[in-house]
């Protein structure tokens, strides 16, 4: 099974060698600035309740964590949004990988999205499991997980073509560290994997092992 970072890698290499080097310096640059300024102190952490939360999917219908959770804890993959290429593959992964093998598990994808870009994502990617959209990251905010980024990076985004905010309801740029939580029936925090970095994903192996050392698994 090929990891999730095996993949980044192979995205970053194409993109450093496709795209113009000043744009590639600043995603370094900016990757690297996020990564030392590490995991926010008001993250969420394990043993957190969440406050229940109401979602629209990609289809308009909203959805809710006490619906997520009614048969079993969900696994909840915060991306940044359909345009970022490691959100992608990782979406894909967790389609082809981790999905067949949840049993009573919820599995949903939360990004700042729109609910029509979010359904552009969910049939481009193929994905069968649900996708939310949260306007303005803010549940992904309630959880202390989001960034702004740089200034230098929304302007290199925009030079190859992307702007984060056409996708948006809210047209903001804020967005979510790159995070995994398991939640259980009670919403309590049984996992949390934050990425201050947004190319790091978690592995499907490390959250199927978080799934088999919950008390019902």
């Amino acid at each position: 099974m090929t990891t999730i970072a095996e993949q980044v890698n192979e995205v970053k290499a194409a993109a450093a060698a496709r795209l113009p080097s000043e744009v590639v310096a600043v995603f370094a640059s900016d990757q690297a600035a996020l990564a030392e300024r590490g995991v926010p102190d008001a993250a969420v952490r394990v043993g957190d309740t969440i406050a229940p939360f109401a979602l629209p999917d990609a289809t308009g219908q909203t959805r809710t964590l006490d619906e997520l959770t009614a048969d079993g804890p969900a696994v909840i993959v915060f991306y940044r949004g359909g345009w970022c290429p490691y959100c992608n593959l990782t979406l894909r992964t967790y389609q082809r990988d981790l999905l067949p093998q949840l049993k009573s598990v919820s599995l949903v994808a939360v990004s700042p999205e729109s609910p029509d870009a979010s359904l552009s994502t969910r049939e481009k990617a193929e994905l069968s499991y649900t996708v939310l959209s949260d306007t303005g990251a803010a549940l992904a905010s309630t959880l202390g997980i989001t960034f702004e980024p740089s200034e230098q990076g929304v302007a290199a985004q925009q030079a190859i073509g992307v702007d984060i905010r056409t996708t948006r309801a809210d047209s903001g740029t804020v967005l979510p560290m790159p995070t995994v939580l398991i939640v259980d029936r009670e919403r309590v925090v049984r996992f949390v994997d934050v990425h201050p970095d947004y190319t790091g994903r978690t592995e499907v192996a490390d959250i199927l092992h978080a799934l088999a050392t919950l008390p019902s698994h």
